[in-house]
């Protein structure tokens, strides 16, 4: 029996997986740093709906009241964000200025807000731009990158082939037939792998922001005129 479900665009479907697969993989083990350090990583809001349901989504606010929806948060022990953090894959580098700016906008924003936030993290999967790269830099967003290459290699293990073109949908077809008749495990230990790519540099990264031990020194000041 085929375990695959029909999806008018292939190529965007089996991206979206793999992405939350990802995404999945690095919320594990940004717990399990958290937990070291007497913190909390959420991903999802202490809000509740209406009816009494908890908010699904992490969403954050700025001074002006916006709301936006972030992947994660390093929160300490009294719920004060220390770190803000994102995953995103793209496929395409027409995507990169859209997925960028959106980063920049409200990881700046909320920092604005909330002044225990000591550093912004962005894990990047896919074809990204070195004038994208640039852009989330020069908004002091520390980037981790994973390349488009590293992804094909993971899925061919897998009988998944990644490698398509822009308009070749057939193979896109395929790869998400393939990618879907893959076991629950499988789909996890791919995320798992992705992730493996950026793991010793992140993890000493983050480490080194909750370690309050560290001697740490104001590099820059940023006033706004309002």
């Amino acid at each position: 029996m085929e375990n695959y479900k029909k999806v008018t665009n292939p190529g965007s479907a089996i991206g979206e997986a793999i992405g939350a697969s990802m995404e999945s993989a690095l919320a594990t083990k940004l717990k399990i740093i958290a937990d070291e350090y007497g913190c909390h990583y959420l991903t999802s809001g202490v809000r509740k709906t209406k009816a009494g349901n908890p908010v699904k989504k992490l969403l954050m606010a700025d001074n002006y009241g916006n709301e936006y929806d972030i992947d994660g948060v390093l929160a300490n022990e009294m719920m004060q964000p220390i770190i803000i953090f994102e995953s995103k894959y793209i496929r395409y580098k027409k995507h990169n200025r859209d997925k960028g700016s959106w980063i920049c906008t409200a990881h700046s924003a909320v920092r604005r807000r909330y002044h225990s936030i000591r550093s912004s993290i962005a894990v990047l999967a896919g074809s990204w731009s070195q004038s994208s790269q640039a852009m989330l830099t020069s908004n002091d967003i520390n980037l981790f990158l994973i390349p488009f290459d590293f992804i094909c290699d993971i899925l061919i293990e897998y009988g998944v082939d990644f490698n398509w073109g822009e308009k070749e949908k057939h193979k896109a077809t395929a790869a998400w037939y393939a990618y879907s008749e893959l076991s629950t495990e499988s789909k996890e230990e791919i995320g798992e792998k992705i992730a493996a790519y950026v793991d010793n540099q992140l993890i000493s990264l983050i480490s080194n922001i909750l370690d309050d031990t560290i001697d740490r020194s104001v590099e820059k000041v940023i006033i706004e005129l309002i």
